[in-house]
């Protein structure tokens, strides 16, 4: 089954709000929100950004494929179609019918090659969803 694909309006290439919500995330949390995002960042020259939510966001063009945020304890890198990705570590959480997010606590040990590869995953099906239609 085929499902319409999430837009967001005001995607960019380096939008100013997501600077400045990572200079208001600082510590522990806010490293793991800038290294997690700025992997984001370079999943291609046609990943725009946007603040929505709250939170930044990760587009090819319009539509969303991933995002950070940042809570009292812990840090979710969170997918918009996750229930697709692979996930042979199962580091996904959540239980919604498309998102999903891998939760990040300080000082605790994650496997980060399994959280770069669901990132490179989640934008190489984000591409296909949008140029497939």
């Amino acid at each position: 089954m085929r499902t319409e694909l999430l837009r967001f309006n005001g995607a960019v290439e380096l939008h100013p709000a997501i600077d400045a919500w990572m200079k208001d995330h600082r510590g522990e949390l806010g490293a793991i929100t800038h290294r997690w995002f700025d992997v984001m960042r370079k999943c291609g020259d046609e990943v725009r950004e946007l603040l929505h939510d709250g939170c930044p966001v990760v587009c090819l063009g319009d539509a969303p494929f991933a995002y950070v945020n940042a809570f009292t304890a812990h840090v979710n890198v969170g997918f918009f179609y996750g229930t697709a990705l692979p996930d042979p570590a199962h580091l996904l959480q959540g239980a919604g019918k498309f998102m999903r997010h891998v939760k990040l606590r300080p000082g605790t040990v994650t496997n980060a090659a399994a959280l770069s590869r669901l990132i490179d995953m989640s934008y190489l099906d984000i591409k296909a969803r949008v140029e497939n239609g």
